[in-house]
């Protein structure tokens, strides 16, 4: 068991946004069950500061509810189809674009589809709430589709496809759907997607929308994070140290170094699951 949760800390640490994204939304999903799922009624009872609800009173007075919604789902297989497609969606995105520009987008495009669904319904005159990290997902899809439309995807049982082939189908269910079933979620859907196809189009003219996103979390991280102590002058001589012991502790540093990058490349070919367990263990304390 001890193994088990050293090896998903590890990968975590190692993952990137991708990785950390996904570990997100199944933790936040395992916790709401513990804190809002009714087991008489089968369901989640989500509270109007959590889940997004498209009265615009009620999001005035919660408006971080137009983020927190996209990190909460209504069931299992709402989760896990949400997630097989954030990881498709993920690859095929940082293929081409960096981490900062991930998250950026992924927030953005979340916040975006949450005002279009509380716009829609407010004209549409129905309250209703929502939740689901579906709009963020399509922005990514669309993004990627956007800047390489004719990358050639390997599906099982179909073979290679164009990935806009993908995502027109995607989008034309979605556009089919809109009236009989989950309406506020087709619309956060499409608002997404939307989105994501402006972010690429903007990105390549320049402007880097991710920047904002950005700077507010350099801005949080320095108002609340551990501030850095001043350090402590003091005037003093050194004895220089032996010229050969300075080499030593090079030659020290290159082997680990080179260790280390040695079990990268064997994780990058062959993934995690061959290293063996040394070399977990290595890694694991390098990560520390």
């Amino acid at each position: 068991m001890n193994s088990i949760i050293d090896d998903l800390k590890f990968q975590y640490k190692i993952g990137g946004i991708a990785n950390k994204m996904i570990y997100w939304n199944v933790g936040i999903f395992l916790l709401s069950i513990l804190l809002f799922y009714q087991f008489k009624s089968g369901g989640f009872d989500y509270p109007n500061w959590l889940q997004l609800v498209s009265e615009p009173t009620v999001v005035l007075h919660y408006p971080w509810t137009l983020l927190t919604y996209a990190f909460l789902h209504g069931g299992f297989w709402h989760l896990f189809f949400n997630m097989m497609v954030l990881n498709f969606a993920s690859r095929l995105f940082l293929t081409f674009f960096t981490q900062k520009q991930y998250l950026g987008l992924y927030l953005l495009s979340a916040v975006f589809s949450g005002l279009c669904f509380v716009l829609s319904y407010y004209f549409l005159n129905k309250i209703s709430p929502m939740v689901g990290a579906s709009g963020a997902i399509m922005a990514l899809l669309v993004g990627a589709t956007t800047y390489q439309p004719l990358m050639n995807v390997r599906l099982l049982l179909l073979g290679n496809v164009k990935l806009w082939h993908i995502t027109a189908v995607l989008l034309l269910l979605d556009l089919l759907q809109i009236q009989l079933d989950n309406t506020g979620g087709h619309i956060a859907h499409l608002s997404g997607a939307f989105f994501g196809y402006i972010y690429i189009r903007l990105l390549q003219n320049g402007t880097d929308l991710s920047r904002i996103v950005n700077a507010v979390i350099d801005f949080f991280a320095n108002l609340f994070g551990p501030k850095k102590a001043t350090p402590f002058k003091k005037v003093h001589v050194n004895p220089k140290k032996p010229a050969v012991k300075r080499e030593s502790k090079i030659v020290v540093k290159d082997k680990t170094q080179q260790q280390l990058d040695e079990i990268l490349d064997k994780i990058s070919q062959s993934g995690y699951d061959s290293l063996t367990v040394e070399e977990k263990e290595f890694l694991f304390k390098a990560g520390k």
